[in-house]
């Protein structure tokens, strides 16, 4: 079988030619990410060496996945949401060991998959209210932007009464992260392509330069190694299989049912991958590879996996068939061989991308829908909680309980449905129970 009739480049109004530098557009505008979450998952204990080759493989055997079986133009990398949940919400916030966080991930792996293959997650779509999957993307959004300032002590705890306050606002760190932040928001207005990338290059230089703590011995390549701390096939699923780990289980198949189906519709448009329906062209095998991805993470040991809004930038560019993902594939495996440099990055130069990212998110805002008063205030509280919880599923839970008892009350009953009814009665009685973490 040629290229020509597997992608069917021409029928989709491509060339080779384009899918490459469609394929380069996207891996500049997502390989920010094997720096970032190797960062994120270091700081919740996880050996950043073997975080670094895991994340490299998930994004490049998941994207060859679906450029060759759902011939779709999309990346799949480790979803910068679910890295901040597994790190700082599951394994420092809630003190679950690294093994039975990877297996967590491992199951949800396969609870995702098999949604998706079966056809339950298309269901789920159907049925859940979509003011809940916004306010879970303002939340994270949030989040995110919590992690990195906190990270770079742009905030810190304050002792007398509110829960954080400015940091250092001179000192190097904080002024290299805004800076950096306001420099990408800048080359992004521009449309320069991989402008989180070359930011955080930037600013490794300007550290390499003034700030002792940064320093390069020198090598640039080096044999891929998970190392001596080694996470691959770490994984413990008879742990995460405990009555108090399957609602985070449950949170991250809603999260990623949410924000990956969103992400591939949302790409699938852009490419003019929609049928006269206005259903995804081979949306059956996207959604899966995006959902079998996520089983390579718990194995190789790393955060769960989902297609990259980056993707867009690659449609954007003329990416129209699944070479697209591959060339991106292709791409982070061969960064592999590059992990001196990537661990070379200190914490300011990634927080600029974590904060653009987290800001992204907070656009979900304005997907919301004020006309429909109790939906839009349920999204909210979602929003909100997730961050003064630092925990997903606890937003999620508390925005379902109030869109159903907020509908009651207001005599709104009608706009119900059994799939929300019964997931928010699920969602509170895990709580209820004590069976959360």
């Amino acid at each position: 079988m040629s290229l020509e009739n597997h992608f069917e480049i021409t029928a989709r109004g491509s060339t080779f030619r384009q899918e490459i530098i469609a394929g380069l557009t996207t891996f500049l505008a997502m390989v920010y990410s094997i720096i970032v979450v190797p960062g994120m998952l270091n700081k919740a204990g996880f050996p950043a060496e073997s975080v670094f080759i895991a994340t490299c493989l998930v994004s490049g055997l998941g994207s060859i996945l679906i450029g060759f079986w759902a011939n779709a133009p999309m990346a799949i990398g480790c979803a910068i949401s679910l890295t901040a949940f597994t790190a700082f919400s599951l394994v420092l916030g809630q003190h679950v060991s690294i093994p039975v966080a990877l297996g967590a991930v491992f199951l949800m792996g396969i609870v995702f998959t098999l949604i998706s293959a079966t056809g339950i997650r298309s269901w789920i779509l159907r049925n859940l209210p979509i003011s809940i999957a916004h306010g879970a993307g303002i939340g994270i959004g949030l989040f995110l932007l919590l992690i990195a300032a906190s990270g770079v002590n742009l905030v810190v705890s304050n002792p007398n009464g509110t829960l954080v306050k400015l940091g250092d606002f001179t000192s190097f760190p904080v002024m290299m992260s805004l800076i950096g932040l306001a420099c990408i928001i800048g080359l992004e207005k521009l449309q320069v392509k991989g402008a989180i990338l070359w930011v955080i290059i930037a600013i490794t230089i300007v550290g390499l330069i003034f700030d002792p703590a940064v320093t390069f011995n020198g090598e640039v390549f080096k044999m891929p190694t998970f190392g001596e701390q080694s996470l691959f096939a770490a994984l413990d699923i008879q742990g995460a299989l405990q009555p108090a780990i399957l609602p985070v289980v449950f949170a991250l198949v809603m999260t990623a049912v949410f924000d990956a189906t969103g992400t591939i519709r949302a790409v699938a448009g852009q490419a003019n991958l929609l049928d006269k329906d206005g259903q995804i062209i081979n949306g059956g095998k996207a959604l899966t590879s995006d959902s079998l991805s996520s089983l390579f993470s718990g194995l190789f040991g790393t955060a769960p996996a989902a297609v990259y809004i980056e993707s867009a930038a690659g449609t954007a560019a003329g990416g129209k068939t699944g070479i697209t993902a591959i060339v991106v594939g292709i791409l982070f495996l061969l960064m592999l061989f590059f992990q001196p440099l990537a661990t070379l990055v200190p914490a300011y130069a990634t927080a600029p991308a974590l904060m653009y990212v987290g800001l992204l998110m907070l656009s979900n805002v304005s997907k919301l829908d004020f006309a429909d008063f109790v939906g839009a205030m349920s999204g909210l509280v979602c929003a909100v909680f997730i961050v003064l919880t630092a925990n997903i599923v606890t937003g999620i839970m508390l925005g379902f309980a109030s869109l159903v008892i907020g509908r009651i009350i207001s005599g709104d009953v009608k706009q119900l449905n059994v799939g929300t009814v019964l997931i928010a009665i699920a969602l509170v009685a895990f709580y209820a129970f004590g069976w959360a973490i």
